[in-house]
């Protein structure tokens, strides 16, 4: 059973940094892991994502020499560490597990979703 778990959101002021982390029980090491936010009224949109073996699929514009995606497989985790952060990064942060080791930017591809935790960046 797959289950994944975020931690690490919060309040900072803008500038600031925060580090999400994501517990991927069931997850196993060839599965493509995923960052996703969204705000209300407005579409999930993909951060980040990273293959199996490490290397960066994808970064949304807003995140490229901001945010940084990292996985541990051995310990089951997935980071996103977000550094430099602005008010418009204010959203809840989804992490996100695809059965497949293809890693796509639409939402609709990743088959598991954690609960979110929420990032609020105040200016």
């Amino acid at each position: 059973q797959v289950q994944l778990v975020e931690s690490g959101g919060g309040s900072v002021q803008a500038g600031g940094s925060l580090r999400l982390s994501c517990l991927a029980s069931g997850v196993i090491s060839s599965n493509c892991l995923g960052w996703f936010r969204q705000v209300p009224g407005k579409d999930r949109e993909a951060v980040a994502s990273i293959y199996p073996d490490g290397v960066i699929s994808y970064f949304a514009d807003s995140a490229k020499g901001r945010f940084t995606i990292s996985r541990d497989n051995d310990k089951s985790m997935v980071h996103l560490q977000m550094d430099s952060l602005k008010p418009e990064d204010t959203a809840m942060y989804y992490c996100a597990a695809a059965q497949s080791s293809v890693c796509f930017r639409d939402p609709s591809e990743f088959d598991y979703w954690g609960q979110g935790t929420h990032v609020t960046v105040s200016s």
